[in-house]
């Protein structure tokens, strides 16, 4: 027999089913955000001196970052994918 008339093995189906992976996570970000929201105001002159333009108002702008964070509580991401589930609450 040669090489390319050889008999190809078939390897049989297997009974295993694999199961779904789910990962919950629960993030509470937004009071880790009111508790770092001083140091961001505390910090935001130094930010504004290290900008080359140094247009806008430094403490609006941290106050602008800090609201979208915020508003960020109550976000839920729910991802149902074939082999895995994931799901991310963030409040």
């Amino acid at each position: 027999m040669t090489a390319a008339t050889a008999p190809t093995v078939i390897p049989a189906p297997t009974a295993t089913r694999r199961r779904r992976v789910r990962i919950w996570l629960w993030l509470p970000l937004t009071p880790l955000f009111l508790l770092l929201a001083p140091f961001a105001l505390l910090l935001a002159p130094f930010v504004w001196l290290g900008t080359p333009g140094r247009r806008g108002n430094p403490y609006a702008l941290a106050l602008a970052i800090g609201r979208v964070l915020v508003s960020l509580g109550g976000t839920v991401v729910d991802i149902d994918a074939p082999g895995a589930r994931l799901f991310i609450h963030i409040s």
